[in-house]
């Protein structure tokens, strides 16, 4: 260990060591420790005759022992981390507040040490160990800097530190070091900045610090670790609003960097990078910005690859890009609807799943086009078949983009032949409301307008699956909602006015049909009389069940 490799006091004219004037504790205390150190690995240091030999040395006048103190608390922690009391924290704190380099650098290693410790990163804090490190970041001493911001970076993985350092001027300090040209003191200065990204209240102290620039420079370091904090930070710092939008005036070169690191060699760099787009797409500007930067090769590359945490980065981000309407006929050009496709097999991360779905929502919300190449790319089959069993966020998803595929009469008939309504039948006796509503909007749609040709889909599907259409009326009729309700009226006037006389007698000879919308009439009719004097009358969800009734029965006689 080397403990005492400096107790000999300086060279006289001879060339020899000349002893040092050592009181009698400190010789017993050199003496005792020496003992302890040949048998270091049965003795706590931290504790009893160890503790109190170190205590001596570290509160002598004599800088050789001071420094051999504090060599023995870094080298005795870099080998026994573990949680320590306030006896074993003031000395070593007390050798962090001298002026000698050696003793601050061991000083803060050891504290360093310790601070891997999630009780001592509480305790070093409480005690007032930020001063005196942030003090030794500004100091010239590169051994000294690094150190002493290796412990900040620990002690800012604890929550209760965070906003404690946040509010201690340590930021500043911290953005000066993250462009040192000494890489240890950058990795460490980078790493404690994305350590202090993980609250709004902290993300804003480190915008106010200057903190954005610094992040952005060093997206092009060539130290992959840098890197990948500086992604990273940048990632957390642009789910706030208010901090896209700051970054969107000042950083106008963010997106393209980034879409550069999509294309890294390191998996971890190429994932944060894609994260750090997906959270600046949250905003419409954003979402064009990236296409325009080239961001869909490397995103639709990123769909296929053998790493999921990419994957599930890619897709969230292309999940955010497609929500705008100039982007839908790109992304579909640029191929990404086989691999959306694909990614409904990933079955053991729904969230994936989920991506995908609501990305094909979205590409089909607004052109014939693009919903022909859905359907053509085996997506509504896909969808089809793993809803039943799908988890429910999942299911979510689907139900949507069913209903919106089926708002669009030139995708009808190939919903009626892709039999959807076998699966949107049983998704209406889910418990999640959501999934319900959903599935009966695509219902209720299916049955807008149908005509002769695809009318023999109606009547297969009248009783079956699960009571089938019939079933599904019948149902929300009794339900209570007024959404519900509303729903099954709407769908039975619908089917009404296709003029088919067929469906129409289902409809006509079902006693069971017939009273419920009987009784919703005659609940409305009353509601109706109870509220023709209020102002509020037309935003009254039942004045619009008792015109549906009322239709419904002028058709029906």
């Amino acid at each position: 260990m080397g403990v005492c490799c400096s107790c000999w006091g300086s060279r006289n004219k001879d060339g020899k060591f000349a002893p040092l004037l050592l009181a009698e504790n400190e010789r017993e205390a050199i003496s005792a420790l020496l003992q302890y150190l040949e048998n270091r690995s049965d003795v706590d240091f931290f504790s009893n005759g160890p503790l109190k030999a170190l205590l001596t040395l570290v509160y002598s006048d004599n800088i050789d022992l001071q420094r051999s103190a504090a060599l023995a608390f870094a080298e005795i922690t870099e080998k026994d981390v573990r949680e320590v009391n306030r006896d074993v924290l003031e000395p070593i704190l007390i050798l962090l507040q001298l002026t000698d380099f050696e003793v601050q650098r061991n000083a803060c290693g050891a504290l360093g040490n310790l601070a891997v410790n999630n009780e001592n990163k509480v305790l070093i804090v409480e005690m007032g160990g930020l001063e005196p490190l942030i003090k030794q970041m500004m100091l010239t001493n590169i051994e000294v800097q690094c150190n002493a911001v290796g412990c900040i970076t620990n002690l800012a993985t604890q929550d209760d530190n965070k906003s404690k350092i946040a509010k201690s001027g340590a930021l500043i300090p911290l953005t000066k070091l993250a462009k040192s040209k000494d890489i240890r003191v950058q990795r460490n200065a980078t790493g404690a900045l994305l350590n202090m990204t993980h609250s709004f209240e902290n993300r804003q102290e480190l915008v106010n610090a200057g903190a954005v620039p610094v992040l952005v420079s060093l997206l092009s370091a060539t130290d992959t670790d840098v890197q990948y904090y500086c992604t990273t930070a940048l990632s957390n710092i642009a789910v706030d609003d208010t901090n896209r939008k700051k970054l969107a005036s000042t950083e106008p070169k963010l997106v393209s960097q980034l879409v550069s690191l999509m294309n890294s060699p390191s998996p971890r760099v190429q994932c944060q990078a894609t994260l750090a787009l997906r959270n600046l797409a949250l905003d419409s500007g954003y979402q064009v910005e990236i296409v325009r930067a080239g961001g869909l090769p490397h995103l639709v590359q990123l769909l296929t690859c053998n790493h999921q945490p990419l994957v599930l980065a890619a897709v969230a981000c292309i999940r955010n890009i497609s929500i705008h309407p100039l982007n839908e006929a790109l992304i579909i050009e640029a191929g990404f609807l086989k691999p959306l496709v694909d990614l409904l097999d990933y079955k053991d991360l729904e969230e994936i799943q989920c991506h995908a779905v609501s990305t094909l929502r979205n590409l089909a919300a607004s052109s014939e086009k693009n919903r022909t190449a859905l359907m053509a790319a085996g997506a509504v089959e896909k969808c089809k078949e793993l809803v039943l069993s799908a988890p429910l966020s999942v299911q979510l998803e689907i139900s949507a983009c069913f209903a919106i595929l089926a708002l669009a009469d030139d995708l009808k008939p190939k919903l009626y032949e892709s039999h959807i309504i076998d699966v949107l039948i049983p998704l209406t006796f889910t418990d999640n409301g959501e999934v319900c509503g959903n599935s009966a909007a695509a219902l209720a749609n299916l049955c807008s307008r149908v005509s002769n040709e695809h009318k023999h889909y109606i009547l297969e599907n009248w009783n079956e699956p699960q009571d089938g259409i019939f079933g599904f009326l019948k149902r929300f009729l009794q339900s209570g909602s007024a959404t519900f309700e509303h729903i099954a009226l709407w769908t039975i006037l619908q089917l009404l006015e296709s003029n088919n006389n067929e469906i129409n007698a289902l409809i006509k000879d079902n006693e069971e049909i017939l009273s419920g919308i009987k009784e919703l009439s005659e609940q409305n009719t009353m509601n109706q009389s109870a509220t023709q004097t209020r102002d509020d009358q037309y935003e009254d969800p039942k004045v619009e069940l008792f015109n549906l009734t009322e239709q419904i029965l002028q058709i029906l006689g």
